[in-house]
């Protein structure tokens, strides 16, 4: 039974939904076919990520991020393992009001931050950290604007 008194307040928001694919060029027009996107976003290279990035927006839904390697990030690409093992589902995003209290509590759960908060190019500078639950469930923290 969910306790609701674990749960968090900090949480702005549902973000995105990310997959990891090899090519953005070659994907992103399949996805958007796939999931009816209206809209999709230019392609984002972070070079501090290590990755490139696309978001599609399906009507009445959170967007859908597709995530390659950077070209130039190769094997030290922070996505480049999970494309190793097929790619696919990788990530849920989460907008939260403080980035550093919502891992202070992610944290207290037992649960590992494995990327600090870095600034992230597709969101305007805004910062971004990784957490993964005991569950294996990567999450990602965007800090609201």
């Amino acid at each position: 039974m969910l306790d609701k008194s674990s749960t968090t307040t900090n949480i702005v928001r549902l973000h995105h939904v990310g997959f990891v694919v090899a090519s953005i060029e070659e994907a992103s027009p399949k996805f958007a076919l796939s999931l009816a996107a209206h809209a999709v976003s230019e392609v984002f290279h972070d070079r501090l990520q290590g990755v490139r990035v696309i978001f599609l927006h399906p009507p009445g839904s959170v967007a859908i991020e597709l995530v390659e390697p950077a070209p130039l990030a190769g094997s030290s690409s922070p996505v480049t393992s999970f494309l190793n093992r097929g790619g696919g589902l990788h990530h849920i995003c989460y907008e939260v009001g403080d980035l550093e209290q919502q891992i202070e509590e992610m944290q207290s759960r037992k649960c590992l931050l494995l990327r600090p908060p870095k600034p992230a190019v597709a969101f305007g500078g805004r910062r971004i950290a990784w957490i993964i639950t005991a569950e294996k469930l990567l999450l990602e923290y965007l800090e609201a604007k």
